[in-house]
Order: structure tokens, then sequence, then C-alpha cells
């Protein structure tokens, strides 16, 4: 159980606050801590959002892939192979 002593100006913001959330306070302060907890994880990057690098993707990938030309080269080859009907000159 928490018991915390607010000053009134605050104690009014927070019942302003309960009222136009239509919530609880036990309910509002369970998603201030998740919030505030959010913000001092480390962000992650879009690969971690996304769930890692696709592994299965990259097994048979060439070790130059990481060459822009290179890169460009097997995604033009893919997209003929795969949608033959698009001349991509």
């Amino acid at each position: 159980m928490l018991n915390i002593q607010l000053d009134p100006e605050t104690e009014a913001r927070l019942v302003e606050i309960l009222a136009r959330e239509k919530t609880t306070s036990d309910e509002l302060i369970k998603c201030l801590v998740q919030e505030r907890w959010l913000s001092l994880q480390p962000r992650r990057n879009i690969v971690e959002r996304r769930g890692g690098h696709p592994e299965h993707l990259l097994e048979d990938a060439p070790p130059d892939l990481s060459e822009r030309a290179n890169r460009k080269k097997a995604i033009a080859d893919y997209l003929q192979k795969k949608h033959p009907q698009y001349d991509l000159q």
C-alpha cells in the first residue's frame, strides 16, 4: 500500500487528471510508473525492435554484399527473377 502526502496544488491537479482520464489513482500511478520506467530503458535500434537480423536471408549471401554496388546488383537480380515482366533497365 502506498501512502503519500500531496500539497493542495498537486492534489487538485491529480483530481483533474483522474476526472479527464476517467481512471482511478491506482491505475494512473501504474501507468505513470510504467511510462517512466520505459523512458529510462536504453533505446533499441530498428533491428532490435524488429526482432534482430533475418538470419535465414543472410545464409547464402556473398561475403562482399556489404558494398553498395554489390547490394544494388543483388537486389536488381532478385527483383528481375521474381518479376520478369518488368524491365528494370
